[in-house]
């Protein structure tokens, strides 16, 4: 929805979700990717994962985790319209190699793993890495950075919040 679009990524706990309430908040357009645009699926073809599948995997995290996408023709139907100056899209996907190139720019939220286990820890158990199985998970991909699009720009979100935001606009020439 934005004729400049930017996609913030970044590990569980890295602030994702607390950068694009900010956004909100200053009147920016934002697309919560992980509530509005994420499923299970196959990260290569988009296929849904059928009923019995999910059953049988669903308790894997690590299966949960590398099956989570989210649906390409909707990031493309967004991207096309035009109606908003700006469009923030805020999540983690493990299908963004089949969308990225539709963003200006793309920003990793870095926190360091102490912030990271911190953040983790006062998550209940209905939030992803709210559990030690999830939190491993979570842990690994921070270590390896595996699934974190390569040639983005990354942010320090150990910072305070306004200023993690203020420095993502300074980012995409937005006045702050």
């Amino acid at each position: 929805m934005g004729v400049r679009n930017y996609l913030i990524e970044g590990v569980s706990g890295a602030g994702k979700t607390s950068v694009a309430t900010e956004l909100q908040r200053r009147g920016y357009h934002v697309v919560h990717g992980d509530r509005e645009l994420a499923y299970q699926g196959d990260p290569q073809t988009g296929e849904p994962l059928c009923e019995a599948v999910l059953r049988a995997n669903g308790r894997d995290v690590d299966f949960r985790h590398r099956h989570h996408v989210w649906n390409v023709d909707r990031v493309r139907s967004i991207v096309a319209d035009k109606s908003c100056p700006v469009s923030f899209f805020c999540g983690g996907s493990r299908n963004s190699g089949q969308f990225i190139g539709l963003f200006d720019a793309v920003f990793v939220l870095d926190v360091d793993l102490d912030t990271l286990e911190r953040r983790l820890a006062g998550r209940g158990e209905d939030e992803f890495g709210g559990n030690t199985a999830e939190r491993a998970v979570v842990f690994r991909v921070h270590a390896t950075k595996e699934g974190i699009p390569a040639n983005a720009t990354t942010i320090d979100a150990t910072a305070p919040l306004v200023l993690v935001v203020d420095d993502i606009l300074s980012r995409c020439g937005e006045g702050v």
